[in-house]
């Protein structure tokens, strides 16, 4: 049946859309499309259907994406990713949990839509340049080209990755402990010298409009915010993007949540996110698949 296949590989088929387009919710409606089509298709003329909801997605993708690229020009303050919760299996595939954590979403987000498309699916998923091109209607000695710009583009731009751990999640607590407790000297010595501080209100909530770059800047802004935190709000530790992060609910409802880059035992980023429309989905732990060792066509 349609709906068999489609369910089997749906996890396979949101990772590849929500890396190519930073939003659970845009990439749920990407699927919703996808289905829509596969549904009107015999499944009977269709000799590999992996290959073919990859490349149905890809191309919804593609037309999200783009339409998309205009309205985040025009986005209040910073953007960031819609963060999605995840479970402990992505940080046992390196590969996965470094292609969804925010910096390297905000990598992605500097390519233009091609690029993205090929760089997600040829060097995160494995597929071949020939597969690739089949997806987005080029040639493979166009897709190549392409590939190898992105690559480029992304290698000079990411930044080391180390994925969710227990030490990562102690290191966040010690460093919100210090925060709480007004330990100027505890908080700096976890900080990076270059950490970054990124906001995203979405014009919605008061949030920092602009990164804030540095040890004693990021750590002057924190502490204004924990001053700022009520009574009432409890601090809740989970994984989103395969990295540690904490959650700040307020009488029962996620006011904000801050995801943390951790590198060689200093939090090197940290991510905010306050706007409420990319907040109603954090509850879920989203199912992710980078696919494996399947083959195109199985």
């Amino acid at each position: 049946m349609a709906e068999d296949a489609f369910t089997e590989h749906r996890a396979l088929l949101f990772t590849i859309a929500y890396e190519m387009l930073g939003s659970a919710t845009d990439a749920e409606d990407v699927l919703q499309e996808s289905y829509l089509r596969w549904s009107a298709v015999d499944p009977a003329t269709v000799e590999h259907p992996r290959a073919y909801l990859v490349r149905v997605v890809t191309r919804q993708s593609l037309n999200h994406l783009r339409a998309a690229k205009a309205r985040r020009e025009e986005y209040v303050g910073t953007w960031l990713p819609e963060p999605i919760r995840t479970g402990p299996g992505v940080s046992d595939d390196v590969i996965l949990a470094e292609s969804v954590s925010m910096a390297m979403m905000l990598v992605l987000e500097t390519l233009n839509p091609t690029e993205r498309a090929v760089f997600v699916l040829h060097d995160v998923f494995g597929y071949t340049h020939g597969e690739v091109a089949a997806s987005i209607g080029k040639t493979e000695v166009t897709v190549r080209q392409i590939a190898h710009r992105a690559r480029r583009h992304v290698h000079a731009r990411r930044r080391r990755f180390e994925p969710d751990s227990d030490a990562g999640r102690e290191i966040v607590q010690r460093f919100l402990f210090a925060a709480s407790s007004g330990e100027v000297q505890a908080l700096m010595d976890l900080l990076a010298p270059d950490v970054v501080q990124i906001s995203d209100g979405g014009g919605k909530v008061v949030a920092a409009r602009r990164p804030i770059v540095g040890r004693t800047e990021v750590a002057r802004f924190v502490l204004g915010v924990i001053r700022s935190i009520t009574s009432a709000t409890q601090v809740e530790y989970a994984t989103y993007n395969g990295m540690p992060a904490a959650r700040f609910v307020t009488d029962g409802e996620l006011d904000w949540l801050v995801a943390f880059e951790i590198r060689e035992g200093r939090i090197t980023g940290l991510y905010g996110m306050r706007n409420p429309d990319k907040l109603h989905r954090a509850e879920t732990v989203l199912p992710l698949d980078r696919g494996g060792n399947q083959p195109w066509k199985p």
